[in-house]
């Protein structure tokens, strides 16, 4: 399939399951720790994370057949302290910080496009919101493709692999604004 064959749109209700399934084969198959509730809650209760808070959003691509083949989410928290540093928490507070979460495609459909549409998306979301006044993620390096695209489309903060003790070993970048 080529980029155009995809269409990049809001979850509804009746995308969730499916957007579940990309999530969940994703922390299984890519993070190799399968489902962590600490981490991953959201992705069991979606309506509540995403669709119900007016300043959260849930995306999906889908391809020519109607199959979900890929997600992206923000949401309005900061990164919360511990586990992440100090000195990233402080600068992403929440409610004035969009934070970028759950960008999956799944293995089949990656190199098309699919992910950089996606963030598009969540970033004139945040940009519509008016309210946002920096978008944030963060990122596991040892997902294969993860920490270059995000260094194409964003600035590194903090690599945790450069501190002492490793920390989460995770990269938090902050993404511009459109």
């Amino acid at each position: 399939m080529r980029e155009h064959d995809y269409s990049i749109r809001p979850a509804t209700p009746a995308d969730l399951d499916a957007a579940r399934v990309v999530m969940l084969d994703t922390v299984y198959r890519d993070f190799g720790t399968g489902y962590v509730p600490r981490w991953h809650g959201d992705i069991i209760d979606l309506a509540a994370a995403y669709l119900t808070p007016a300043r959260h959003t849930l995306v999906v691509a889908v391809d020519g057949t109607g199959e979900v083949v890929a997600t992206g989410a923000l949401d309005s928290r900061g990164p919360a302290h511990p586990p992440n540093p100090a000195h990233v928490a402080e600068r992403y507070p929440s409610g004035v910080t969009a934070q970028l979460r759950r960008v999956y495609v799944r293995p089949e459909h990656r190199r098309r496009g699919l992910a950089r549409r996606i963030v598009d998306e969540l970033l004139a979301f945040a940009a519509a919101d008016g309210g946002y006044r920096a978008v944030y993620l963060h990122t596991d390096p040892a997902v294969t493709g993860a920490e270059p695209f995000w260094r194409s489309l964003a600035k590194v903060v903090h690599d945790e692999r450069e501190d002492t003790g490793g920390g989460q070993n995770v990269v938090h970048f902050d993404v511009p604004m459109p």
